[in-house]
């Protein structure tokens, strides 16, 4: 027996729990898995509180991120005592996930843990983290460089806002942080920000072209944020898309695309194949600075998942939350 946030779905309705589940119920995989912490991202919060259909098979364990240790593995890539990290490939989607004890996935899904992070510090990464720094990879694959200009980050103080602001000001980059925590400015300063601007001059509707302003944007929100920054992105400039938390619309239009040559770049986290998920890891062990995670992580068990999950869909959580399974 082992513990595990358990989602079910029945004609008895939604419900999730942190209860004992019998290791016998574990999906197929080939690599079995002590989970030491997991973490809360945005999508984990949507499956944990039944916002959204994340969740495509019942019942489900949550948790789409992990990071431990291997207990037994008939993958060739992996051995007993191996230090590992997980994110996405549909865990906690369509196969039970990492807010648990004990875990049996795929070898192939999993990423060899830098030496220099923890599996705390990892989590306090997570997809948030590692999707931060995917951004960067595309922004530094468009060729854009620390002295080229302004990079906005939006929705700041969330996790992949606070890690790439965080990454983004040790690489060079002078960053502006769009946020709609006032009180949370000197938290971006902190990270490295040295501008803070309302998300409230992004998140209304605007004019197809504005005043050319960011060099590169990375922007975790979605529909007008999304449209605006485009808008005001200067000539040549690139805009790395990875979230929604405002909306999964686009309603803009190609002007800024046809006329001011911007990129507009989609970043996925959830199946980037391996050799980039490793590139993303080792990056973030060199570019970003540990001590930085304490600035935004917050500790919990994983009995409190749950409450913390739905604090987070009401915007009440800053950078990441670290859940810690012993």
């Amino acid at each position: 027996m082992f513990k595990a946030l358990l989602l079910e779905k029945s004609d008895a309705g939604f419900s999730a729990r942190v209860q004992k589940v019998d290791e016998s119920r574990l999906p197929p995989g080939d690599v079995l898995v002590q989970v030491d912490c997991s973490t809360l991202n945005y999508k984990d919060g949507l499956a944990i509180t039944n916002r959204a259909p994340v969740v495509r098979q019942w019942p489900m364990v949550a948790g789409i991120d992990g990071a431990g240790t291997v207990l037994e593995s008939q993958h060739p890539g992996w051995k007993p005592g191996d230090r590992f990290v997980l994110n996405g490939w549909g865990v906690g989607e369509v196969h039970w996930g990492c807010l648990a004890e004990k875990a049996r996935l795929k070898g192939d899904w999993l990423v060899k843990l830098p030496a220099s992070f923890d599996s705390r510090q990892a989590m306090a990464i997570g997809t948030a983290g590692y999707t931060a720094m995917l951004c960067v990879l595309a922004l530094e694959r468009h060729g854009v460089k620390p002295g080229d200009g302004e990079v906005l980050v939006t929705g700041a103080t969330g996790g992949v806002g606070s890690v790439a602001t965080a990454l983004l000001a040790r690489m060079g980059y002078r960053v502006t942080g769009s946020t709609g925590k006032a009180s949370e400015a000197a938290y971006l300063k902190d990270l490295g920000a040295v501008g803070v601007i309302d998300r409230a001059e992004l998140s209304a509707p605007g004019k197809p072209l504005q005043k050319e302003r960011w060099a590169a944007v990375v922007d975790a929100v979605g529909s007008h944020t999304l449209v605006n920054a485009c808008a005001q992105t200067r000539y040549g400039g690139v805009v790395a898309a990875c979230g929604l938390a405002q909306g999964s619309d686009l309603p803009g239009t190609v002007l800024p695309f046809i006329l001011r040559s911007v990129t507009l770049a989609g970043v996925d986290s959830v199946m980037a194949p391996l050799p980039l998920r490793q590139q993303a890891w080792d990056r973030l062990a060199k570019d970003l600075e540990p001590k930085l995670l304490d600035q935004i992580t917050q500790d919990i068990q994983l009995d409190d998942a749950i409450s913390h999950a739905e604090a987070l869909m009401a915007g009440k959580v800053r950078g990441r939350l670290v859940v810690h399974i012993r």
